[in-house]
């Protein structure tokens, strides 16, 4: 695949709210087959858009590229000898995690400037439902905002405010705890939203209000919904590489045991001499 491809990847799966791990050659020796700056995606499932080397390059980066989502940082592999075609190449791996979404639900001008200005600063904002969204804020002055908060602390949202005046505000909370919720869920709702100005427009709570989503995402403990588990790994029978397992991984069955292999080569060598391999590496 181009490099075209890797970007139109990028693009979607950013656009889709999803992590993958890039993957540059930053040096190569050879006669390894990979050259410096190819690139590839790696996603959480293994799949692999892009080219970063042979078929033995493939899964030594696969692996690292999960270990570098898990734990969520950044990584240079380093694969030499059968590995690297007998050369060596050292790959750039960094982890990129989805930008927090922020529904925003309502049509008042705080609304579409928050929008605007959200997206400006790398959020992803939505405006039609408050279901999977890292952040809410509701601006609808006062058209069913006691309904759309409820829903919003059911969503389990980290972030949930509400554009209203701080008499409105009262009437609200109070009206949510009316509907049986629970002081400590009453009390996640920022009411009213955003940081104290004072008197001050639309266009101005819209900037105080993202001014508390910059302090809340840089403050905010990680959510589950962020994180991406460590795969779990196998070694090869045949090479001894230590791959990762995931769905996209080349596999075989054998007496009841599944064994997972750097490349269709291991797998064909493992089928037609598994014994020779299974007592190499008791």
């Amino acid at each position: 695949m181009s490099g075209n491809d890797v970007i139109v990847e990028a693009g979607r799966l950013a656009a889709e709210g999803k992590p993958y791990a890039l993957a540059t050659v930053v040096n190569v020796v050879r006669p390894a087959s990979a050259r410096r700056g190819d690139r590839a995606l790696v996603t959480p499932d293994g799949q692999v858009t892009g080219w970063i080397g042979g078929a033995c390059s493939e899964p030594a980066v696969v692996r690292e590229a999960l270990r570098a989502l898990a734990d969520r940082e950044p990584r240079v592999a380093r694969m030499e000898g059968e590995c690297a075609s007998e050369g060596i190449v050292e790959v750039l791996i960094e982890p990129v995690l989805p930008a927090p979404l922020l529904a925003i639900v309502g049509e008042s001008p705080a609304a579409r400037t928050l929008g605007a200005l959200a997206r400006t600063v790398g959020w992803r904002t939505r405006g039609d439902g408050v279901e999977g969204a890292d952040a809410v804020v509701v601006a609808t002055m006062g058209h069913g905002d006691e309904e759309l908060l409820a829903a919003a602390l059911e969503s389990g949202a980290g972030y949930i405010g509400l554009v209203s005046s701080a008499k409105r505000a009262a009437t609200v909370l109070a009206d949510l705890r009316a509907r049986g919720l629970d002081e400590e869920s009453v009390l996640r709702v920022r009411a009213p939203a955003g940081l104290d100005l004072g008197p001050s427009t639309q266009e101005e709570i819209a900037v105080a209000i993202l001014a508390e989503l910059v302090a809340w995402r840089h403050t905010r403990p990680a959510s589950p919904l962020d994180a991406v588990a460590p795969s779990a790994e196998a070694v090869d029978p045949v090479c001894g590489m230590t791959v990762a397992i995931t769905p996209a991984a080349i596999s075989l069955e054998h007496d009841g045991t599944t064994y997972y292999f750097c490349c269709a080569g291991c797998r064909a060598s493992f089928e037609r001499e598994p014994g020779r391999y299974l007592g190499a590496r008791t």
